[in-house]
């Protein structure tokens, strides 16, 4: 028996869901880079998105000798950042009138791709523009972004105050005040990192980049394979890539280490399309791409970043 419209659509946007998401998470660097391995994370439920933390080392481990007493004294140094659910959706709508000029199966099909690409283009640009801001747009409703978690070092996040006595949960800014300097990189680099734990990536915006690159020696300009392999243009600095964001606030340069930073999506909603629906006072149908989750940091003093940068 021939699937009905509504059936159609419910049935050709639920196929179309996976490459969807594959194509919006590899549109720009920063999707890439918390989504790219394993720095998405899938959570089933939870009143809170709960994350542990370390902060402190454990004070039993030592040498001992023979018969020596093995400290077994309790351990703090472990914590949990707690965070919000949130929640992000977009509707794909079918007028009556479109529905009418394209009534055979293949004409619905490439209507229905068409909404798909101009829905997927347009939360490309909101969340790229969210995950790169502080967390207060829409009213507060938005998700987690870079500007909260790195570009304000002092402020509470997951419930943790960096100003009351925790300095451990901070990241690390530089006020570059002046053209971009390699010493400058190096230092929040080297500030950030931790032996071989180092930043896995550094993004900023097209103009500092374009400083760094001209600051490289001609023929000394390597590129890191794989996110070259993503389509974004990459230079390496001390074997991060460095590569550039429309949306990164001017000036900035943002030293990024993803085994610290997750997004974090429902397991059972992560853009989830509803049934297409038809309300009673409008002719059309609709359908809602559905998400519940948010962007997570587990270690704040691995990342940094550089501000006022004034070639940048």
């Amino acid at each position: 028996m021939a699937l009905t419209f509504d059936e159609l659509l419910s049935t050709t946007l639920k196929n179309y869901v996976p490459k969807l998401t594959d194509n919006i998470f590899s549109a720009r660097p920063l999707f890439y880079a918390l989504t790219n391995g394993q720095t998405i994370r899938r959570v089933s439920g939870g009143t809170k998105i709960v994350v542990p933390v370390i902060y402190g080392t454990n004070s039993t481990a030592a040498s001992y000798a023979g018969t020596d007493t093995i400290p077994t004294t309790a351990q703090t140094g472990i914590s949990a950042a707690e965070y919000d659910w949130r929640q992000y959706a977009a509707t794909v709508t079918i007028s009556g009138i479109e529905e009418a000029k394209n009534n055979g199966e293949a004409q619905i099909i490439d209507l229905l791709e068409g909404k798909i690409f101009q829905t997927q283009e347009t939360i490309i640009e909101n969340m790229n523009t969210m995950f790169w801001a502080d967390g207060t747009g829409n009213g507060g409703l938005d998700w987690n972004g870079l500007d909260l978690i790195i570009g304000k070092p002092n402020t509470t996040l997951g419930g943790i105050d960096p100003t009351d006595g925790n300095s451990w949960w901070a990241s690390t800014e530089t006020d570059e005040a002046s053209a971009l300097a390699l010493k400058s990189m190096s230092n929040v680099y080297n500030t950030v990192s931790v032996g071989n734990d180092q930043p896995t990536i550094v993004i900023t915006t097209q103009a500092a980049y374009e400083s760094y690159e001209a600051l490289l020696t001609t023929n000394v300009r390597y590129t890191d394979t794989d996110v070259a392999g993503a389509g974004f243009q990459n230079l390496l600095f001390k074997g991060a890539p460095v590569t550039f964001d429309g949306a990164c606030t001017a000036g900035e340069m943002m030293f990024l280490n993803t085994k610290y930073l997750q997004l974090v999506a429902h397991s059972d909603v992560w853009f989830k399309p509803t049934p297409f629906v038809r309300p009673t006072n409008q002719d059309a149908v609709f359908s809602q791409l559905l998400c519940y989750g948010n962007l997570t940091c587990s270690n704040r003093a691995r990342q940094g970043y550089l501000f006022g940068i004034t070639d940048g």
